[in-house]
């Protein structure tokens, strides 16, 4: 593999303008981390690329690269149209270093902040406090860290480990704090963040609200919806013969799982044309190759047990789809998948006064990532919608330093602690059987 690596740190130009750096959305400094690898500097191109992006190991895996860093690639313009796919020196840099990350917590600095949401968003806010000195707890509805990361993209694309990792060497030994299996907004409040404490809060909770099409047929045994199917798919017995609706990345996700759990014939229906697919053309063409079939301008009426019926829809005058009247063809198949979209859960906002949402119950913000509560700031999928891990850590790392900004700004606290001076319990020496010591 480092053969293979080297071979396409060699291939890069090292262009003057960097167009890479400009299509990736954290801006990483392709050219410097490239040269260092070259000059056998590894290290220092992993502490570049951990500085700029803590989830570096897993952008090298899922980013969008071919529309992002490769798909900007000046190589694009020649005629071999071969850019410098920068997601295998990534990865390679970013798993080699990351062994060798074990330095502890930085000194504290006194101010608590909490994290709701381990999922990228959430993990990135939670590293770059902890590295400016913060104390950090991060609180997580699954028993888990990850969020979309571990239960809405596949092991076969992310793999458990990776995560795993990052747990160990990028809050544990850093001295973050996990709750699991805490849902905040319903036992716990916002209010008692703040009461116990904690200055600051961040919420980065993700859209685990799976988006119905409220067609008929939706609550049959044989159906699913795309976001509980990925987190544990094991758990869903769907047959051999399967529809996904929907063809955006998280469908596709959908299908080629679907694939490895053991369908014969995956098919993933559109209300559209092909111009209206919304996944990466990678992941497009994988599922393709894996056997996943298409039908397009498609509108699903009804679901039953034993397959989908569906209208055609054609495009008018003004470009919309709109279904024929008529056209209703019934699709044999033993399970349905929707994968359609994604929204909010709303408990988190029922319970706390002053945050405002909008229409789509997404969180309101200002530029600095602050909302309408004093001292709760919020980013990723949480106030954007569904969008990608490395822009979800785009947002993250510019809330963090407004979080950082606004608790530094907040004066010292000078509240005694009513007891500072109550006893200290001692415990009792005992022997190896558990009986108080005879002095």
């Amino acid at each position: 593999m480092a053969l293979h690596v080297l071979d396409e740190a060699n291939r890069c130009l090292g262009c003057k303008k960097p167009m890479c750096q400009q299509g990736c959305p954290i801006h990483t400094n392709i050219p410097e981390v490239i040269r260092l690898l070259k000059a056998n500097e590894l290290d220092a191109a992993g502490r570049m690329l951990f500085e700029n992006n803590p989830l570096t190991t897993v952008c090298s895996l899922v980013c969008n690269h071919e529309n992002q860093c490769e798909g900007h690639c000046i190589r694009n313009r020649m005629p071999s149209h071969d850019p410098v796919h920068f997601s295998i020196i990534e990865d390679y840099i970013s798993t080699t270093y990351a062994n060798k990350m074990t330095k502890g917590p930085a000194p504290r600095n006194g101010m608590k902040a909490a994290v709701v949401g381990a999922g990228p968003a959430g993990l990135t806010i939670a590293v770059l406090l902890a590295r400016w000195g913060y104390d950090i707890t991060i609180f997580d509805a699954r028993d888990k860290i990850g969020g979309v990361m571990r239960y809405g993209i596949p092991n076969y694309r992310l793999p458990d480990s990776v995560l795993d990792d990052f747990q160990y060497r990028h809050l544990e030994l850093k001295g973050i704090r996990v709750r699991p299996n805490t849902t905040i907004g319903k036992t716990i409040t916002i209010d008692d963040l703040f009461r116990d404490g904690y200055k600051s809060v961040f919420i980065g909770a993700g859209l685990w609200k799976a988006n119905a099409m409220h067609i008929k047929g939706e609550t049959l045994g044989n159906v699913a919806f795309g976001i509980d199917y990925l987190a544990n798919s094991k758990a869903f017995r769907l047959g051999d013969d399967i529809a996904v609706i929907g063809v955006g990345n998280s469908a596709m996700d959908c299908a080629r799982t679907a694939i490895r759990n053991g369908a014969r014939h995956v098919t993933c229906y559109a209300r559209r044309d092909e111009s209206c697919i919304s996944a990466s053309a990678y992941e497009v063409s994988y599922a393709k190759l894996e056997g996943v079939g298409f039908r397009f301008c498609k509108a699903p009426v009804e679901i039953r047990e034993n397959g989908l019926i569906c209208r055609d829809t054609v495009k008018n005058e003004e470009g919309k789809f709109v279904q024929v009247e008529g056209s209703e063809t019934f699709y044999p198949h033993t399970g349905v998948i929707v994968s359609v979209s994604q929204g909010s859960e709303s408990n988190l906002v029922k319970t706390t006064t002053g945050i405002e949402t909008n229409q789509k119950g997404l969180l309101t913000v200002s530029e600095d990532g602050s909302t309408t509560r004093e001292g709760v700031f919020a980013g990723g999928d949480a106030v954007m919608g569904a969008r990608t891990v490395v822009e979800a850590v785009a947002i993250a790392k510019q809330v963090a330093e407004s979080m950082d900004k606004y608790m530094k700004s907040l004066p010292a606290d000078t509240t005694p602690d009513p007891y500072a001076d109550i006893p200290t319990f001692q415990t009792p020496t005992s022997d190896v059987l558990g009986k108080q010591e005879v002095k």
